[in-house]
């Protein structure tokens, strides 16, 4: 039995706001853990785990080689251009982290996401949604985000990023969960080779110690293994605009993760706007 065909009919049994569901938790609990590698390990050292642990775990199960070789020219270039924006994305994502607040990290990563929503969203219903989830988002903004201009240009170049691997990935999930899967792993493995020069000197002080190099692992693991599987999964059978639109859902979920691993305690306001994401994504309903 092949690989292609289990993913395609895990992608099918299971309903695919599911699958988003299980993205949105580990999309930053992975990145949770990882500020808490920040004082063993560099900033871009944990960057580093996190491309090289995934490109690994990938390669066995989806040839990343064979997948490049037997791809055509505009293949070639869609999985040059995701593997290029895996790997400055998430070297932004972390520069910001860095050096700001989780929640607010994530709400700027919505922002540049609202305008795939609206491209896609044509009723009435799904227009209220997304007013919805854009004003609990709008709460969950901290009012001091001025106060540090370099973590806001990271920040604002990583959410610019992510709706590239909106697009590109929804483009690689086209052809199916099992496809886009062999073209995720083909793209991790490209996203390697462009970091390793910039966080391998920072990863390699760490190699001498195994609980660094098995929490990085733990990392990558958690940050662009099981989230990055999920959302092709989810993307297989959503509109784009209607994953974008739930991508609302993840600074409420950066904010409660935040709160368990990092102690960073929501406010009533934060809660509130939570509970607006909340109501928009229940309000929409994907295009058939």
């Amino acid at each position: 039995m092949t690989r292609a065909p289990l993913a395609t009919r895990a992608a099918e049994t299971v309903p695919p706001q599911l699958w988003f569901g299980v993205s949105a938790v580990f999309h930053y609990l992975g990145p949770s853990f990882a500020v808490l590698l920040f004082p063993a390990v560099e900033v871009l050292g944990v960057a580093w785990f996190r491309i090289a642990s995934a490109a690994l775990i990938f390669a066995p199960l989806t040839r990343p080689w064979r997948t490049i070789r037997e791809a055509d020219g505009r293949t070639r270039m869609l999985l040059l251009g995701l593997g290029a924006c895996l790997a400055v994305m998430n070297t932004a994502f972390y520069l910001a982290l860095d050096r700001l607040p989780m929640s607010l990290v994530a709400a700027m990563e919505f922002t540049g996401t609202v305008g795939v929503a609206l491209w896609g969203l044509r009723t009435r219903r799904n227009l209220a949604a997304l007013a919805l989830a854009v004003g609990g988002v709008a709460v969950l903004i901290d009012v001091k985000w001025a106060t540090d201009p370099a973590g806001l240009a990271w920040s604002a170049l990583n959410a610019a990023l992510f709706v590239g691997y909106i697009v590109l990935g929804h483009r690689a999930a086209r052809e199916g969960a099992g496809g886009g899967i062999a073209r995720l792993g083909a793209a991790m493995a490209i996203a390697l080779v462009i970091l390793m020069p910039v966080g391998i000197v920072e990863a390699a002080r760490a190699f001498s110690d195994p609980l660094l190099v098995a929490a990085g692992v733990g990392v990558g693991v958690c940050s662009s293994v099981i989230p990055y599987v999920c959302d092709q999964f989810a993307m297989s059978r959503l509109p784009r605009a209607s994953f974008a639109l739930m991508l609302a859902l993840l600074p409420a979920t950066a904010t409660v993760v935040a709160a368990v691993v990092l102690a960073q305690i929501p406010t009533a306001r934060d809660l509130g706007g939570i509970a607006l994401v909340m109501a928009g994504v229940a309000l929409h309903r994907p295009a058939r």
